[in-house]
């Protein structure tokens, strides 16, 4: 029987994006790694609220890492929300699910030649191991109805459909890609659907 995730905790906090109310969701108090939901300060629930469906990227989010797209992806979506109002759902998935140290690992496989998803299988995993449900329970916990989903991925959109939040729009929310993340963006495109333009 799953467990029920229940918001822990609420704070205030300012950024250079905007005012944002930040609310831990975790299955136990006290848990050191929750899922977060970041509330933009203008943001209206009555209405479609803009949301992001964000999967923790340590090397992208926090170290700038050039490898994904991940950390200015994250950025985009808090500038937006941040201004416009909405919500960055921020789940604690590492490296699509398979934590920090597999996804080092996969790096390494990546620079012997294997793209994201030949590593990540190669490793023993499956190419997204991740559980949007988890989002989909915060969207209900904050009230939210319907939603503009800022998301290139299809399965981000499937994973909605049933679940009582409507999608009215998908928002791209694609960034340029550069020398060192256009392989990975590549393979995203055509290996794995995402809804992108890279030619």
């Amino acid at each position: 029987m799953k467990t029920k995730l229940v918001r822990q905790a609420e704070t205030k906090l300012p950024t250079r994006f905007g005012n944002f109310t930040m609310i831990g969701y975790a299955e136990e108090e006290g848990n050191p790694m929750p899922h977060l939901a970041m509330v933009g300060e203008n943001s209206d629930f009555s209405k479609p609220v803009l949301v992001r469906i964000h999967s923790e990227c340590m090397t992208g989010d926090v170290f700038s890492s050039l490898r994904c797209d991940c950390g200015e992806q994250l950025d985009q979506s808090m500038q937006m929300t941040g201004k416009d109002g909405g919500v960055v759902i921020y789940l604690r998935q590492e490296g699509r699910g398979i934590g920090l140290i597999n996804k080092m690992k996969a790096y390494n496989l990546q620079d012997q030649g294997l793209n994201t998803a030949e590593a990540n299988i190669h490793l023993g995993f499956e190419i997204d191991e991740r559980d949007y449900s988890i989002a989909i329970d915060i969207l209900r916990d904050l009230g939210i109805k319907s939603v503009l989903l800022m998301t290139n991925n299809p399965e981000k959109l499937e994973s909605l459909k049933n679940s009582g939040v409507e999608v009215l729009g998908r928002v791209p929310i694609e960034i340029k890609p550069h020398q060192q993340n256009y392989d990975y963006l590549h393979t995203k495109q055509n290996l794995m659907g995402h809804l992108l333009d890279i030619s």
